[in-house]
């Protein structure tokens, strides 16, 4: 039986926001990276999100505490590696490594999502699935590389590029252990207690960031930034992506994150005042396509 078009909407909808709101999160990430230290942007942000999501979190998170203690280290580690690690791990990368070594590294994620679930969980993999992962890849490399593929040989990974990697291992494993997270766990009280974990994981190394020396330089852009990624890629982009794993699987909804190029692409034609060349368009256009060829009878 065929879905509604608009549930379908609804759901591509769900799982398009979230690489929305991390592209700006990675522009805004990398533009403050010298004014606000990598420890303390990811504590600032996640304070923010705990205060937002609580009014309407603190309901499911009362009802559900026998289930959270029941399910405890799932949640521990799902809220160690996608919550806590995975953005601190990005904000170091970024002081040592170009944005765009970053880009080509985050597009990894769905790869590492379906070699990790075919490995561990089993997870079957479709040959149209696997026809549109390498489609939008190629028009990520396509956009990456502004179209000249030789530019992939002079690529330098430094020590920067292999902490980000870390970050997408840490990506694909919490989108994959989200699936053993009961559906009986309301999402949004899941997401307050992922937050919560987090920031008590993330105090320590806070407080020796502080302690060694790299304080923050205030001013009204930087906090103007630390609101937007403490709202927008926290809040909103984490509840939908937890709400798209659970409706579309973990190795759709992690292909969406592909988008992610596109969406810095127009951000950057947006804000920073760049142009739109021949090669984002075909960039775009693989990308788009690999998805609707990936989605084809998948539910």
């Amino acid at each position: 039986m065929k879905k509604p078009a608009a549930s379908s909407l609804a759901l591509y909808l769900i799982l398009s926001l979230p690489p929305l709101f991390w592209a700006g999160n990675f522009v805004v990430g990398r533009a403050i990276h010298a004014e606000i230290p990598p420890f303390t942007l990811s504590l600032g942000r996640w304070v923010i999100a705990f205060f937002c999501i609580l009014p309407f979190a603190l309901p499911a998170m009362r009802r559900d505490w026998r289930l959270y203690w029941q399910y405890r280290w799932r949640l521990l580690a799902v809220s160690l590696v996608g919550v806590a690690a995975f953005n601190t791990l990005v904000y170091s990368g970024l002081h040592y490594t170009t944005a765009t070594n970053g880009i080509l590294l985050n597009s990894c994620i769905p790869i590492l999502i379906l070699l990790f679930g075919g490995l561990f969980y089993r997870l079957r993999l479709h040959l149209l699935q696997l026809a549109g992962l390498a489609l939008s890849f190629a028009g990520v490399l396509t956009i990456i590389l502004h179209g000249e593929w030789s530019r992939l040989a002079k690529l330098d990974f430094s020590g920067g590029d292999l902490v980000i990697f870390s970050a997408m291992v840490c990506w694909a494993l919490y989108t994959l252990w989200l699936r053993d997270i009961p559906a009986s766990i309301n999402r949004i009280g899941l997401m307050g207690l992922q937050i919560f974990i987090a920031i008590v994981l993330l105090l320590p190394l806070y407080a020796w960031e502080y302690h060694v020396g790299a304080p923050p330089v205030w001013s009204h852009e930087t906090w103007l930034a630390l609101a937007y990624v403490g709202i927008f890629p926290s809040v909103i982009a984490y509840t939908l992506y937890t709400i798209g794993v659970a409706r579309a699987g973990a190795a759709r909804a992690g292909l969406f994150i592909h988008l992610m190029p596109v969406f810095g692409s127009l951000l950057s034609v947006l804000f920073l005042g760049e142009q739109l060349h021949i090669f984002h368009a075909i960039g775009i256009a693989a990308i788009l396509g690999g998805l609707a060829l990936s989605s084809r009878n998948q539910g």
